[in-house]
């Protein structure tokens, strides 16, 4: 979900702050944030209810280390199609949102269509992922895979501007 620049304008110091501590820990309690940003916890918990809605907060989610659920293997993917047709773009997208080995997929510019990061187990559910995903589909031109040897920073959050 894209922000516009007038959601982003409606966002003020303290709300930004607000985000800067929920994106290390958003179990937080709403009166420990509202200590270290100087509202009271119902007016934290107004704006987070308000930034919620807004979709300034898309979800509070638990962030899971792959390797320690049976996920070893991090998989970059660059994805080729033959066609972008407006109805085949939008069937990719719906495959790669809905496999659930896909962790982010993102439509870019340039030589290929789609980076995906992909999490499996084994080479061998990545071998079946790309039989289901990409040579069962005649609209993909192409994949290249790049197996990760290390995940040296991954993360989600994004940087606020620094209250002020």
């Amino acid at each position: 979900m894209a922000v516009s620049k007038s959601t982003s304008a409606e966002l003020d110091r303290f709300d930004l702050a607000i985000l800067s501590i929920l994106q290390k820990d958003n179990t937080t309690p709403q009166r420990q944030i509202g200590e270290a940003v100087n509202l009271s916890a119902p007016a934290v918990q107004r704006r987070i209810k308000r930034m919620e809605e807004t979709g300034v907060i898309r979800s509070n989610v638990a962030v899971i280390e792959p390797a320690r659920v049976n996920q070893a293997l991090t998989i970059l993917v660059e994805v080729e199609v033959e066609s972008e047709q407006i109805d085949l773009l939008d069937a990719a997208k719906a495959a790669f949102s809905a496999a659930p080995e896909v962790q982010q997929c993102y439509y870019v510019t340039g030589d290929v269509d789609f980076m995906l990061v992909v999490i499996v187990p084994t080479m061998g559910d990545y071998e079946a992922f790309t039989r289901r995903m990409f040579f069962g589909n005649p609209n993909i031109r192409r994949f290249r895979t790049f197996v990760t040897m290390d995940r040296v920073k991954v993360g989600l959050s994004v940087p606020v501007e620094k209250p002020r």
